[in-house]
């Protein structure tokens, strides 16, 4: 005779011994997410800068939330100076990259996941 469900938890614990291969999981227990998918849900904007530099142009790319890591920021801050062949630096939630480099940054912040935009 099948058991009689009173309650979510009843229905959880007959689903669970009817699959003993599906891990439980402890209520109240958070699930990370993967935040390596998580740059779909940033917007960047990529400026185009040459004020206050002495003449010498600048792109900076902006839009990282402020709860994003810094060693991560750092991180793709290299990835793409290494790409680039160019120089700059990564601090304060933007990147700073050396030149006009707005198109190659488009290109290659789409291909890390990112959504981009150039301003």
């Amino acid at each position: 005779m099948a058991k009689q469900i009173q309650s979510m938890a009843d229905a959880l614990s007959i689903f669970m011994e009817q699959h003993p291969d599906i891990p439980e999981c402890n209520p109240g227990t958070e699930i990370q997410q993967n935040t390596d998918n998580d740059n779909a849900q940033i917007r960047l904007d990529i400026i185009f800068e040459r004020k206050g530099r002495a003449g010498k142009q600048a792109t900076i790319v902006c839009g990282f939330p402020e709860s994003y890591p810094l060693e991560k920021l750092q991180e793709i801050a290299s990835k793409l100076k290494q790409k680039l062949g160019v120089g700059g630096s990564a601090r304060g939630g933007e990147i700073l990259f050396q030149g006009d480099q707005r198109k190659k940054l488009l290109d290659n912040l789409t291909l890390l996941g990112f959504k981009a935009r150039i301003i």
